[in-house]
């Protein structure tokens, strides 16, 4: 087992975290061009419902994601770090593929949007297990006094891939017409997904396992390796992961997610200026998390942790209202701002609050596998839930469920321990 110098330690996590890039850029342009290509698959005069059942798609995705943590975190904890990320790409490129070159359902009818189904069930497993995989190896991979700043780079990665799907949204609307978006355009980001996951392969290939779990790869007894077994051993740590992700993903995919869709659906603004307010905001927010990630590391992951949940809980409904009385582009910009600061308090640090809660020998399954289940149960669903209380003339609705589930949270946070003072990663 090596001893990796600063360099070294930077140069995998750049390798991995542009591996974690990819996958989010696959995984957002489904939302991201959602108001393009859902008349290709679902065919309605209404517009709320042909984003519904995009939506409805998106969700069906989600609820892969527990398998592929169950099955891709226990491969993690058996075969490595490395081959199981270089997995995982992998499958996401090929899937972004498929969407790219799948005919529309006005050529194959219903085969168009059942093809678009099994696809993103696929890409669901793959990003199911990416997240506790990418997690596990950030956490290991970091010198230990910088582990936050370093694991907050998953969000980094994460938001520039929603960011890189935004760009190349934004310069196709530029230069194609919204007719020409509608019937091919959307199908130029999938394709430039694939390719990229070409090179990112390439680069995954060559970064180096983690001294962690090196240091325990040749133990006699292996069958706790990944095991569920060995995981319920540690119900308390289960438990809390689900708890401190309930509030944390709904919130996240409100802001980063959804809000794209009210501001053009409930507020009216123009698809363009949506466009460069949410691209704007959330590099913003990527440039913010190494920020709280090394603030953690000097004072704790709880302070950040309750940062978000009080004013989570307190704000939601009040910057969502405010949007809909204040719905000018400079006011819809600074609201989601705003809501975003407050959801770093969680991004941020997440990752590596879970990876502490776990020995070597199973934390990539304990990190992805009850991550995976809430995520799937809740923030898979956002859209659908915030879609469906619109539809039905509710819609205030969903920004009291938004802000009652950081509540939830909240009270995990102030029961949890401080992680960076019993942490697994120090054993």
């Amino acid at each position: 087992m090596q001893n990796f110098s600063q360099r070294q330690i930077t140069a995998n996590i750049v390798k991995g975290s542009l591996g974690n890039m990819i996958e989010w850029f696959d995984w957002y342009i489904y939302a991201s061009f959602t108001i393009y290509f859902a008349p290709s698959f679902f065919p309605s005069t209404d517009q709320t419902t042909k984003l519904l059942s995009a939506a409805g798609v998106f969700a069906v995705g989600f609820l892969m994601r527990p398998l592929g943590s169950l099955l891709m975190g226990k491969f993690a904890d058996i075969h490595g770090r490395r081959s199981a990320l270089t997995l995982s790409v992998t499958i996401m490129a090929t899937c972004s593929m498929i969407i790219a070159l799948v005919p529309s359902y006005q050529t194959i009818g219903i085969f168009a949007p059942t093809i678009l189904i099994l696809v993103r069930m696929i890409q669901g497993l793959s990003l199911g297990g990416e997240y506790g995989i990418s997690a596990t190896y950030l956490s290991e991979m970091a010198s230990p006094s910088r582990r936050g700043y370093y694991a907050s780079f998953q969000y980094v990665t994460l938001i520039s891939g929603q960011l890189a799907a935004l760009a190349i949204q934004g310069i196709l609307q530029f230069f194609l017409s919204e007719p020409e978006l509608r019937a091919w355009g959307w199908r130029i980001p999938f394709v430039i997904g694939a390719l990229g996951a070409v090179l990112v392969l390439y680069l995954r290939l060559s970064m180096d396992e983690t001294q962690q779990f090196e240091s325990t790869a040749n133990q006699k007894d292996k069958t706790s390796r990944g095991s569920l077994r060995a995981l319920m051993q540690y119900p308390g740590q289960v438990l809390t992961v689900i708890g401190l992700t309930f509030g944390g993903t709904i919130a996240f995919y409100t802001y980063t997610t959804y809000m794209q869709k009210y501001m053009i659906n409930t507020l009216g603004l123009p698809n363009r200026t949506v466009t460069a307010i949410n691209f704007l905001a959330l590099f913003i927010f990527m440039a913010l998390q190494p920020l709280f990630g090394a603030i953690s590391d000097r004072i704790g992951r709880k302070p950040l942790l309750y940062w978000f949940g009080i004013m989570g809980t307190l704000l939601t409904v009040p910057i969502f209202v405010g949007l809909k009385y204040f719905s000018s582009p400079l006011m819809a910009f600074l609201l989601m701002l705003g809501g975003l600061l407050i959801v770093s308090g969680y991004t941020s640090i997440n990752a590596i609050v879970k990876a502490e809660m776990f020995p070597t020998e199973i934390r990539a399954l304990g990190v992805g596998l009850p991550y995976g289940l809430t995520v799937a149960l809740f923030g898979g669903t956002v859209e659908y839930v915030a879609l469906w209380t619109k539809s039905i003339g509710h819609e205030n609705i969903f920004f009291f469920y938004v802000s009652f589930a950081v509540l939830v949270s909240l009270l995990v946070y102030v029961r949890m321990l401080e992680t960076s003072k019993s942490s697994h990663l120090e054993k």
